[in-house]
């Protein structure tokens, strides 16, 4: 949500970056660039790049990321990004095809149990040298940093999402400080749509709804939702109660790649992603 609800910075040992080998290179090694150099050409690809944080692979066991996650790094050689929950920032050094990863900082928020074991174990993969290997080109590009123990960190590129037009999937609630995971057994019910015609549909967990939504800078005001009567288990109704008393008014809202957060007045909000890019 806004900045200002993520006031406790902590430390943690972030990272992501790399470069592409030129045709015929190994990792590493020397050879024939085919411009008669006898050396091997590296292009500094991971720069610029939103990469998604796809999955972890620690001791042989692959864990998915949390929605959301993703790294950037500029040509500075400063990694920012969010890891599911908390944002963070990092400085890294790139020599060849190595990566590494000096101390950084993160945001405190809580978050939920899953999430933040995900993120304990990648402040731990994410330490000292890497090795980065890129394939693909473009917007379909993948990278794979593997520590020294042959941990591995899986991203990919994706283009961004535009608030209009993209089927928004409302992935946590936020109070304040704390985001939280949605009610179990209301996961993947609830999902926007804003139209370029200033109106928003979608469901709010268990009833349908349309209405009309108008943007103006980071400001995004909600006129009032019709929406369909039936009655839903428990959970359901929790979070359609809990989405109701963001999507009202003025709010505000920003986008972070294709994760999209809007928050009330009130304090309360909704984060949401977008579906993955097709290739």
């Amino acid at each position: 949500m806004a900045v200002s609800v993520l006031a406790v910075l902590a430390t943690l040992t972030l990272a992501a970056c790399g470069t592409e080998s030129g045709s015929g290179a190994g990792s590493g090694d020397s050879g024939d660039s085919g411009d008669g150099s006898g050396t091997v050409r590296t292009e500094p690809s991971m720069t610029g790049v939103h990469w998604n944080v796809s999955s972890l692979t620690v001791g042989g066991k692959k864990t998915a990321a949390p929605a959301g996650a993703h790294v950037e790094i500029d040509s500075e050689g400063k990694a920012t990004g969010n890891l599911g929950c908390n944002r963070f920032t990092a400085d890294v050094s790139l020599d060849g095809d190595k990566v590494t990863v000096g101390r950084g900082t993160t945001t405190g928020m809580a978050c939920a149990k899953d999430v933040q074991q995900f993120e304990n174990a990648m402040g731990k993969a994410f330490h000292g040298e890497l090795t980065a290997a890129v394939s693909g080109r473009s917007d379909e590009k993948t990278l794979t940093l593997t520590t020294a123990q042959g941990d591995s960190i899986a991203l990919s590129s994706e283009p961004p999402a535009p608030l209009a037009g993209t089927a928004w999937k409302v992935t946590g609630l936020v109070s304040g400080s704390a985001a939280t995971s949605l009610p179990a057994g209301a996961e993947g019910k609830a999902h926007l749509t804003f139209g370029k015609d200033g109106t928003v549909e979608g469901n709010l967990g268990c009833n349908s709804f349309h209405g009309k939504a108008t943007v103006s800078g980071s400001t995004l005001t909600f006129g009032p939702l019709a929406s369909t009567r039936k009655m839903c288990p428990g959970p359901e109704m929790e979070l359609e109660r809990a989405l109701q008393g963001v999507l009202e008014g003025e709010t505000t809202y920003g986008i972070d790649h294709r994760s999209l957060s809007i928050e009330a007045e009130s304090g309360k909000g909704l984060g949401a992603s977008a579906p993955a890019a097709e290739g």
